[in-house]
């Protein structure tokens, strides 16, 4: 292939410093003669020579009168007096010699040039190949990997079965592109893969290029934009161009909410202007490439609800695959392959730890793993054992333990009946999750105790009892420390917070109350793939609607209070013995747990069942934990 010539601002350094050169020589050349040193002492005694300048090896001499060319300039070479006049004698011409060789000549001047030419084309060349932000703005900062770089394959990514099958076609066409098409079918052109963060969109990516063994580009959405206007389209641009030149290949851009954020929802301004024709030209470059030349644009987000529409139709993102947080047998999977990295005990279940992280995604896991081998070789352990996973857990959950935050007597004895009240309620409520451990060891932030409950399984539907039960569980500290301490603190507040979210979930979203009824009173849906309670949402309701919402709101939570509170009464004795324990040991765990547990149920069978009432639909971290308020 012939090679392109490229411009380069030396070849101009250059020129400018030759046409210099030859200017000064020429200028020289017509004004100035140079003549013999005996010639030149003729002139002076015949009185035509106005003034010299007398050099250390050389004498500039301006005549009187021109010479019969016109000039009127001498250069002459010294000779040394004594032979000068012992030459004019003889009657001889003579002229001087030039001490200097050619070679010190060339060391003098064309060297220097030769070096800082070098330099400036070094220079220049670095800033072409992007060193310079100012020399390369508009050329592509995507990553390159060589098909020989990834090392990364399907058998390295677990617990996403499903993704992988679909991503099975994507490697196929890409080895075999005839075979693949023969019916005529051709490759989606773009693949979005969808999910939150943390599931392994990323790695899975890589995982389809390391299969092909074909180049990847690997790029973050907010990469494209700048300061500049113009630089972003600019920037795809270079992107497909570099692409189709590597073709096949995969281009991957991460976080392509930060690119195709939908047009309109940025505002108005010169940034928004920018952001769109960027996102113009990606849309222009998804309608104008081939995908039977072998490039397949992967791309990943955990906010698909923001873009743009002209993204996700038919012909471009036309296929979207949703990776959510692994299930059990998923978590296990993960596991499996994490745990071959460390040196684990013989007795370590991966099923007993996926057990432990219901909600964990592959980052979480990946993470606990590392948390639990730092605990083993924090105490000198020669592996990682069982008890390190549970104390990693804790710690991922709940944050680091704070031994050194030291409570006064009274706050301790406050924290541990707050924390066995969240005990007692959970053990007595036959739907709740069973109780894992108890503590009053500070942690975190502001957590000043923990009570952990873990799911036996999976869940992905709740039922108004179960939520009802989740809410009497999370008010449980507080109905214990207005019961048996007489005066309710400031520890409740997070599980105040938490149970009205509930509450207000279940009256304003799911129509789980006679005095609203079946109606959904919010009028934006929560972020794709986060859980369905959280942050609050903008209401529809009328201000008489939104009256009825607050009652009904106060009335569930007041009615799971007084559950609590009727709980707690009737498990006085083993709250308080219990309690008691908990203050002299700091953490109660397995078999304690299980001696309060068969207390607190035949207690409350001798004296009959709490009625159930309310609820609300949504998943709540597997920890409740007495805060300062």
């Amino acid at each position: 292939m012939e090679k392109k010539w490229h411009f380069d601002v030396s070849y101009i350094l250059f020129a400018w410093i030759v046409v210099l050169l030859l200017q000064q020589w020429w200028s020289a050349a017509r004004t100035t003669e140079v003549v013999p040193y005996s010639q030149f002492e003729e002139m002076l005694h015949q009185d035509k020579v106005k003034d010299v300048t007398v050099g250390e090896q050389t004498l500039f001499a301006e005549l009187k009168e021109p010479l019969p060319n016109g000039r009127k300039e001498l250069i002459v070479r010294r000779v040394d007096p004594q032979i000068a006049r012992e030459l004019s004698e003889a009657k001889v011409r003579f002229s001087g010699a030039a001490d200097t060789s050619w070679i010190s000549t060339i060391l003098s001047w064309v060297v220097p040039v030769a070096i800082f030419f070098l330099f400036w084309s070094f220079i220049s060349r670095r800033m072409s190949q992007g060193l310079s932000p100012f020399m390369a703005i508009g050329q592509s900062k995507a990553k390159v990997f060589a098909e020989t770089d990834i090392k990364i394959g399907f058998a390295d990514v677990a617990g996403v079965d499903e993704a992988k099958d679909e991503l099975k076609e994507i490697v196929a066409f890409l080895k075999d592109p005839t075979t693949y098409g023969r019916l005529g079918a051709r490759i989606p052109k773009g693949i979005l893969l969808v999910g939150p963060p943390g599931v392994g969109k990323t790695l899975l990516a890589r995982a389809v290029a390391g299969e092909a063994g074909v180049p990847f580009f690997s790029i973050n959405g907010s990469e494209f934009v700048e300061m500049f206007v113009g630089v972003g389209a600019a920037r795809v641009r270079d992107l497909f161009v570099q692409a189709r030149a590597k073709a096949p290949c995969i281009i991957f851009i991460d976080e392509l909410d930060a690119l195709g954020r939908a047009r309109g929802l940025t505002g108005l301004g010169g940034g928004a202007d920018e952001k769109e024709q960027t996102l113009n030209q990606l849309l222009s470059e998804l309608d104008g490439f081939d995908p039977r030349v072998g490039v397949v644009l992967l791309a990943a987000t955990n906010r698909p609800e923001i873009l743009d529409p002209a993204l996700l139709h038919a012909g471009r993102f036309d296929r979207q695959i949703s990776i959510d947080r692994p299930d059990k047998q998923g978590r296990v999977e993960i596991l499996g392959v994490h745990l071959k990295k460390i040196t684990v005990d013989a007795d370590v279940d991966p099923q007993r730890i996926a057990a432990l992280t219901p909600g964990f995604t592959g980052a979480d896991l990946a993470n606990l793993v590392n948390e639990a081998a730092t605990l083993a070789t924090r105490r000198g352990a020669p592996s990682v054992s069982f008890d390190d996973f549970t104390a990693a857990v804790e710690r991922v959950i709940a944050g680091p333990e704070k031994r050194k935050r030291i409570l006064n007597p009274q706050e301790r004895k406050i924290v541990a009946y707050h924390e066995m009240g969240h005990a007692v309620v959970a053990m007595a409520l036959p739907s709740t999750d069973p109780v894992k451990k108890i503590s009053i060891i500070p942690r975190g932030m502001g957590a000043l105790g923990y009570t952990m409950q873990m799911p036996t399984d999976d869940r992905y539907l709740m039922t108004r009892s179960e939520l009802s039960d989740r809410m009497t569980v999370l008010l449980g500290g507080r109905a214990a420390e207005v019961a048996l301490v007489h005066e309710p603190t400031t520890g409740a507040a997070d599980d105040l917070q938490r149970a009205t979210e509930i509450a207000r979930a279940m009256v304003s979203r799911y129509g789980m109350t006679e005095e609203v009824g079946q109606a959904s009173f919010i009028d934006e849906r929560p972020r794709y793939l986060e859980p369905a309670l959280g942050g609050a949402s903008a209401s529809e309701a009328s201000e008489a609607t939104g009256a009825a919402i607050d009652q009904a709101v106060r009335r569930l939570v007041e009615e799971a209070f007084q559950r609590a509170t009727k709980i707690i009464a009737r498990c006085a004795g083993i709250h308080r013995k219990s309690a008691q324990l908990l203050l002299e040991r700091e953490t109660l765990t397995g078999d304690d747990l299980a001696t309060i547990a068969e207390a607190v149920r035949a207690q409350m069978k001798s004296t009959g069942a709490i009625p159930d009432d309310g609820g609300a639909e949504g998943d709540q971290p597997p920890i409740d934990a007495a805060r300062p308020g």
